[in-house]
């Protein structure tokens, strides 16, 4: 999880998944399983389905990459 630029708010939340091969679930499974069990504000508003995260040479998450790559997409929200 991390902030995506919103014009509102300032930041929302947006979620980046990588399901299991296994796994057979929908985006608004996910989401409602997060409002089951967080606190409003910290369910994601956006979720993206990846294949993999990118990682420093250590294996720690790039979050700014992400951020980077979500805002190319366009994915800033209106509130």
């Amino acid at each position: 999880m991390f902030g995506v630029p919103n014009s509102y708010r300032g930041e929302t939340v947006h979620a980046a998944v990588i399901p299991r091969k296994d796994a057979d679930f929908k985006k608004e499974e996910l989401l409602a399983f997060c409002r089951e069990r967080m606190a409003a504000y910290k369910v994601p508003k956006q979720i993206s389905i990846r294949e993999e995260l990118p990682k420093t040479t250590v294996g720690k998450i790039l979050r700014r990459k992400l951020i980077e790559e979500e805002i190319k997409k366009g994915v800033q929200l209106k509130g």
